[in-house]
């Protein structure tokens, strides 16, 4: 971003939210996209009393929310503020009456509890749609309700929440979180085939694209965290679009890998791309889409053989110029989505070098080919070739695996300046008021 700008003193500032598992943390930009303002707070890990649960208590994210905002009002900051956005997990999803009370605690984007609904999904979804999965929104919701003795409640994903809460008004969720409950982006509507659920229509939001304005920043809140009432509440995002968002690419082709546990591959793309056997799905950004596909290999593997201080002092002795020949294929577990489809797909980390270091190497070559493989996929599919590759997450800054990846891709691979989703959050406010 530009640094020469007018007057920063009086330029307006925009406030980007971002609720991630571990903790919740604000950035507020102007208008050049330079970041005036941040504060961040941890969240306590999400309960797992069984092996397929994970849950929150949604209150814990709005009292978090409450002091991170605060502090950003101490920064002198609260009368310039022209609008707040939200993002948070994708499918993570509660129930709550129509004040707002929660009514059950949240689901976490990889709570898998709701299995025993798939039967009931598979028998009324589309193949392939995005729903059928434990994991989906709309699996959660129909989990959910099973136990409820009143049929006055919403779903709400948790960044629809923290909106709702934000302008003391629950209609709203945005198109990026809706995907997974079932809401058609195409046809930009929720489908007919889901009044054959049980549960009432008025359960589900009103869907807007991301970035349209809602509501105001309610009185009460207000007076909670300093900033100024009336502010305009801006439909977010999920998590993940928000780190895109945040890396600057807007231009049909441009990519983003992140190397984060696992490696997530997005591609801006004029056309949206819905392949379910490849868990390739695609959502709105504006008037374009955003194709993604997501691999099980990636930095868990890694993180599961050496310490960050051993890759960080072998990564100094590495030979990007001088492939292992290794035929690595990383994986924890036997099961691959994406570029390959086989739940059974296993392992391949043999034979193993004498030295870490060729060990280490080979891995990092072998999640490249995954990794370029993965775009060849998506490009096949039908979306465009990527002109250039944006790295974010935990292995970003691994300048040897960015060599690697840059040769395997035969692309320019480009750390990005910018990895928050919360810098996402805030130029999505920003667009939305400005358009």
């Amino acid at each position: 971003m530009p640094e020469s700008a007018p007057n920063r003193s009086v330029m307006d500032l925009y406030i980007g939210i971002d609720l991630g598992t571990s903790g919740c943390r604000a950035i507020a930009i102007d208008t050049t996209g330079t970041i005036q303002a941040s504060a961040s707070r941890p969240l306590p890990g999400p309960q797992t009393q069984q092996p397929q649960q994970s849950r929150q208590d949604p209150e814990i994210w709005w009292r978090t929310l409450l002091e991170v905002l605060a502090e950003i009002a101490t920064s002198r900051v609260n009368d310039r503020v022209k609008g707040i956005a939200v993002d948070g997990t994708s499918s993570t999803l509660l129930l709550c009456d129509p004040q707002g009370k929660p009514l059950t605690p949240a689901l976490m984007y990889n709570d898998s509890s709701s299995l025993e609904q798939l039967p009931l999904l598979r028998s009324v979804a589309p193949d392939g749609n995005p729903v059928l999965s434990a994991t989906s929104s709309l699996a959660k919701l129909l989990h959910l309700s099973q136990d409820l003795t009143t049929d006055r409640y919403l779903a709400r994903h948790q960044a629809d929440w923290i909106l709702g809460r934000l302008c003391d008004d629950y209609r709203y969720s945005d198109e990026n979180n809706g995907l997974k409950l079932g809401y058609d982006p195409i046809q930009r509507q929720w489908p007919s085939w889901l009044a054959r659920l049980p549960f009432p229509a008025a359960v589900l939001p009103d869907v807007v694209p991301c970035g349209t304005p809602v509501g105001k920043l309610c009185r009460q809140v207000a007076e909670a965290t300093g900033l100024s009432p009336g502010i305009p509440i801006i439909a977010g995002t999920t998590d993940g679009n928000a780190a895109f968002l945040a890396t600057g690419a807007n231009q049909i082709g441009e990519a983003v890998s992140s190397l984060g546990s696992t490696l997530v591959l997005k591609v801006l793309a004029d056309k949206p791309i819905f392949a379910a056997e490849f868990g390739v799905y695609s959502h709105h950004l504006g008037e374009r889409w955003l194709v993604s596909g997501a691999s099980n290999s990636g930095g868990a593997v890694l993180a599961h053989y050496f310490s960050r201080e051993e890759m960080a002092r072998m990564s100094r002795d590495l030979q990007p110029d001088r492939p292992t020949g290794l035929d690595y294929y990383p994986l924890l577990s036997p099961g691959e989505r994406f570029p390959l489809n086989d739940p059974d797909y296993p392992p391949r980390l043999q034979p193993r070098p004498e030295e870490n270091r060729h060990f280490f190497q080979g891995m990092l070559e072998g999640i490249a080919r995954i990794e370029a493989s993965g775009y060849a996929l998506l490009q096949t599919l039908g979306a465009p070739k990527p002109s250039r590759v944006y790295s974010v997450g935990g292995g970003a800054r691994n300048e040897v695996w960015r060599q690697i990846r840059q040769k395997q891709l035969a692309l320019p691979v480009i750390l990005a300046p910018q990895q928050e989703a919360a810098y996402g959050t805030a130029l999505l406010a920003m667009r939305g008021i400005d358009g």
